[in-house]
């Protein structure tokens, strides 16, 4: 079965969508995007998702052609057209076709692409065994230069400490912030649990603040864990107790390495089993509907469940 991808006011092929080469998304990465996630036909907090989408769009004065309604009514056709029942949907917003200079203003009208499908960022067994990461050289971009809470599609910073978990053997990469204090991981936030209490970064560490790490601090408060937003030495995750990993992709996912130091007892811990399972219970009994009255049938596309 073929993907069917919204490229600008019409579905199309995946292997026939395009962008014109002088898009200034493709040249200068100016634009913003969401990764939105799908379970059992319900699309997970697409409201929360969407919110940021059009406040990222607004901070760097990008207007999305389409208003929230339609576009949520579009993400929805975009699951409908690939039977997702469980999958991955990625909405991309950028200034458009310009010229190969940076004047945005030379930018008639804004590209919105819109993929459903499938997305497996780690396998089972990572869940089961946790991952190994580094504390990056790469520093996180800091607010004065660019506000970390706009989800742009510049990610170089973010890809180059993936490259350095890369060449580690390492599975992910921490950046810290220009003072020296952790802020997220290259595409997920970060928790670290000791002494009862969860921490993560605050958000004026310069982090983005993901719609799965604001799921578990309203999880973990319900379920009487006290959570803190703070400032994270590297320190703190050398001798955490627990420390794991949020994301749209990712869900949670539990660390157990950090930069050669043994996580705990190297085992994924009882806070990050308990919150998982709490998380999924949430995502499989809340969300947008996408079929009304029944579900694909067996052809569907799934996520591999994580």
């Amino acid at each position: 079965m073929s993907i069917q991808v919204f490229v600008n006011g019409a579905f199309v092929d995946g292997d026939d969508a395009k962008i014109s080469v002088w898009d200034h998304g493709f040249l200068y990465g100016d634009g913003v995007f969401e990764g939105i996630r799908a379970y059992e036909g319900r699309v997970f907090r697409l409201g929360d998702h969407l919110q940021r989408l059009y406040d990222s769009a607004h901070s760097i004065r990008l207007e999305i052609p389409h208003d929230r309604k339609e576009l949520e009514g579009l993400i929805l056709d975009a699951c409908r057209r690939n039977e997702i029942l469980n999958g991955y949907i990625r909405v991309v917003v950028s200034r458009g076709k310009g010229d190969l200079g940076l004047d945005p203003r030379k930018c008639s009208k804004p590209t919105v692409v819109i993929i459903a499908d499938k997305i497996k960022l780690y396998p089972e067994e990572q869940y089961r065994n946790g991952l190994k990461i580094i504390i990056s050289s790469v520093r996180r971009m800091p607010p004065e230069a660019m506000d970390s809470k706009i989800k742009s599609l510049n990610y170089l910073n973010n890809i180059l400490a993936k490259i350095e978990a890369n060449q580690g053997s390492a599975d992910e990469a921490v950046l810290l912030n220009v003072q020296g204090f952790v802020t997220e991981a290259s595409a997920e936030n970060i928790f670290v649990y000791k002494d009862g209490i969860l921490r993560t970064p605050g958000r004026y560490v310069g982090i983005l603040e993901g719609v799965t790490r604001a799921s578990v601090i309203e999880l973990a408060r319900k379920d009487g864990i006290t959570v803190e937003e703070t400032m994270i030495h590297p320190h703190d995750l050398y001798v955490a107790d627990e420390v794991f990993l949020t994301g749209t992709g990712a869900e949670l996912i539990p660390v157990v390495n950090v930069s050669g130091r043994v996580v705990g007892d190297g085992k994924p811990g009882p806070i990050f089993k308990r919150l998982r399972e709490n998380f999924r219970r949430i995502v499989l009994n809340e969300g947008t509907p996408i079929y009304q009255a029944s579900k694909p049938n067996s052809k569907v596309r799934e996520t591999a469940q994580a």
